[in-house]
């Protein structure tokens, strides 16, 4: 009975076959298909395999910015475009082809080109606040909300500034950490980007490897590669963005590592990890050991303001 069955899902993938890859073949050029709106939000080489470096590029105090603009909504999506487009990616890791920076490079014609559309908008954006390209940047994750925060230190050792919150096109799996390769999970926990995980010519318009697995994951024996925040809008374990958003957060995070910043810090979280939230979430709940340890992380920017040097002490995340 397993083996018909089976043969009847090779048969029905075979006769829609044709289609997809006539569609894939269209968006392989990686290019997007319209210039991106004003402004509104895997890699690399292999996968780094360092853990968060031992001297953070600077201790910054970020303070919130109660007047940013409500969060806009993630694009509706057809069916047929998500099936389309999850096939897309797991044809690309049936044929081998990873996301990987085959140039060594942070920049491309495509980055270039992208700079350019963006960069008018994106300034007149940062002025408005009073910060430029080429600050420093750090980024927050919530899976939950599907948002994706920029912020950026205006001075050495000034508060860091909100610039901007972006919808997460996609996401894949649930709540809860990324444990092993092909299970479709998107990572949570503390990262970091150099200029060496930046992808200018991705699979998926443009992209970065988030660096896992990072120490706390090799330690805890979880396994994948090539998790990157890209565009492209699909994912299977990564974060996806709008082609269009995806060029504004690239810009930004190439300037700041063109001036100086040795590397970026993205911060995952399967939720905005407030006491009140936590409160809801049972004792012996799988992950609440995980996300009690990784709420740590996330009350250190909240109440210290300014992104913790992360690392890893008796298998749990340690922030100072």
């Amino acid at each position: 009975m397993l083996q018909w069955i089976a043969w009847i899902v090779v048969i029905g993938f075979a006769a829609v076959l044709p289609w997809l890859v006539h569609d894939w073949m269209l968006k392989d050029g990686s290019e997007p298909s319209a210039a991106p709106s004003a402004v509104d939000g895997e890699t690399v080489a292999a996968t780094e395999t360092a853990a968060e470096p031992a001297t953070p590029d600077s201790e910054p105090e970020p303070a919130a910015d109660s007047s940013e603009e409500p969060v806009a909504a993630a694009p509706k999506r057809s069916a047929s475009t998500r099936v389309s487009d999850f096939f897309r990616q797991a044809w690309l890791d049936v044929k081998g082809v990873k996301d990987e920076n085959r140039t060594g490079d942070m920049h491309s014609e495509r980055s270039r080109e992208a700079a350019a559309r963006v960069t008018p908008a994106l300034e007149a954006a940062l002025a408005k606040k009073k910060l430029a390209l080429g600050m420093p940047i750090f980024l927050r994750i919530f899976k939950e909300s599907n948002e994706l925060e920029l912020w950026m230190e205006p001075n050495t050792g000034a508060d860091w500034v909100l610039f901007k919150t972006w919808p997460i096109c996609e996401w894949s799996g649930e709540l809860g950490p990324k444990l092993e390769e092909g299970d479709g999970q998107s990572p949570e926990g503390f990262y970091y980007v150099p200029p060496g995980r930046m992808n200018p010519e991705s699979q998926f318009h443009l992209s970065f490897d988030l660096g896992f697995p990072n120490e706390y994951d090799r330690k805890h024996k979880r396994t994948g590669s090539y998790l990157m925040v890209h565009g492209n809008c699909v994912s299977v374990g990564c974060y996806a963005m709008t082609d269009p958003v995806i060029e504004e957060i690239y810009t930004l995070a190439t300037a700041a590592l063109d001036h100086g910043q040795p590397y970026f810090r993205v911060h995952a979280f399967p939720f905005r990890m407030t006491d009140e939230h936590m409160d809801t979430i049972p004792e012996d709940a799988e992950w609440f050991d995980f996300w009690a340890n990784l709420k740590e992380g996330y009350d250190y920017f909240e109440f210290l303001h300014r992104p913790p040097e992360v690392t890893v002490v008796d298998d749990r995340y340690h922030f100072r």
